[in-house]
């Protein structure tokens, strides 16, 4: 097993994969006890070479590899990738492109949603993978040969699923179905760590301005502090201290000490005054900028349940004919929109989806087609129109 743990080795082992037409790769990463991940293992696989790069080990240089990986002739395969993207874009800077993603192709090929590698390599390398490594602590050296070889077997294994998955999506004319999705996760915006945009993780469900301004402060705060000592937000305030504090702010440190959600003691901690100015400057603040076309999302009119069990089940057999996962399609948001008639910007509308369920849905809405039982199966029927 090949292990690369110095800036030499690294330079040596790019230099072999500078003629891969792909790279298959993961990571090992750490989170539970910081703000930012702790990269360990970077696994990497091309037809013929695979290896283990250290990014622990003394002296080491990362460059060459993100190098490598910002080549626009070779592309990056992942298995639900985002999280391994971001630690490339946040320590590296860079967004891997070409980019290929197995579990969404997975959606695309007829695996149903988010399958697991381990179901990957099952159904298509034919290979069992052994999970008992799987909550190993990567931080952690020397490594047993156990360990380094489940983690290799995440590379590995991944390149049979992609030849495989790339044939079935060039016979099927998917394969723009699956750079179509793949492309949303090289916005870099999904990968920067701004406080002012921080409140939106909370997707806080009001329009109260006193509300979202205090919120917003407190987010960001609260933010700040994490990536300044590197822990995670909740080693910092708890999410129910936040939206406790912002639904009722406190007019001294006493009253912040009464909340539930606040540890005692804290206001008057040095956290405790940072919280206190944040409060203030909320309770001064306009609302977040964004605030308003979140509320805009609020439904004009309440769909009707029926509608929306239609056009699930339009979905369900619109996904089953073509072989996709619904979710791949349209999500619930997306569901609930068409049923009450707020079609703008609504994604299964466009595109392959349009074609695929989009088109078909709005004519349900017009009661073009129907839903009708044939040989005790749901089937569509178009309905023909007045003459």
């Amino acid at each position: 097993m090949r292990i690369v743990d110095s800036t030499e080795g690294l330079t040596a082992f790019v230099a072999e994969l500078a003629n891969a037409p792909y790279l298959a790769l993961d990571t090992e990463f750490l989170r539970d006890q910081t703000y930012y991940p702790k990269l360990c293992l970077i696994q990497v696989a091309a037809p013929g070479i695979e290896g283990i790069i250290d990014p622990l080990a003394a002296g080491i240089d990362l460059g060459p590899f993100y190098e490598l990986i910002k080549r626009p002739d070779m592309v990056k395969v992942l298995h639900a990738g985002r999280q391994d993207i971001e630690i490339f874009y946040l320590q590296g800077g860079v967004l891997p492109h070409p980019l290929f993603d197995s579990q969404i192709a997975a959606m695309v090929c007829g695996f149903g949603d988010a399958a697991s590698y381990e179901t990957l390599a099952r159904k298509i390398a034919h290979v069992e993978i052994d999970k008992s490594a799987r909550f190993t602590d990567w931080s952690h050296r020397p490594l047993s040969k156990r360990q380094l070889e489940y983690a290799l077997a995440d590379v590995t294994h991944l390149r049979v699923i992609y030849e495989w998955m790339k044939a079935k999506l060039e016979k099927t004319g998917r394969a723009g179905w699956v750079a179509e999705e793949v492309a949303a996760l090289q916005d870099p915006n999904l990968y920067k760590l701004d406080p002012e945009l921080a409140w939106k993780r909370l997707k806080p469900r009001t329009s109260n301005k006193r509300f979202l301004a205090v919120l917003a402060s407190l987010a960001a705060w609260r933010e700040r502090e994490a990536q300044a000592r590197d822990i995670p937000r909740g080693r910092v305030l708890k999410d129910e201290a936040l939206t406790e504090i912002a639904a009722h702010p406190p007019e001294s440190g006493e009253a912040l000490e009464r909340i539930r959600a606040v540890p005692k003691g804290f206001a008057n901690s040095r956290l405790g005054k940072g919280l206190t100015e944040a409060i203030a400057m909320g309770m001064t603040a306009e609302p977040p900028e964004g605030a308003a076309d979140q509320n805009k999302q609020r439904r004009r009119r309440e769909p009707s349940p029926a509608v929306i069990d239609l056009l699930k089940t339009l979905l369900r057999l619109r996904a089953e004919a073509v072989g996709v996962a619904p979710r791949l399609i349209a999500n619930a948001e997306d569901i609930e929109r068409l049923a009450a008639n707020e079609d703008d910007d609504v994604a299964a509308l466009s595109g392959w989806r349009n074609e695929v369920f989009g088109k078909d849905a709005i004519a349900l809405r017009k009661g073009d087609l129907a839903i009708a039982l044939e040989n005790g199966e749901a089937v569509v029927v178009e309905l023909e129109g007045d003459e």
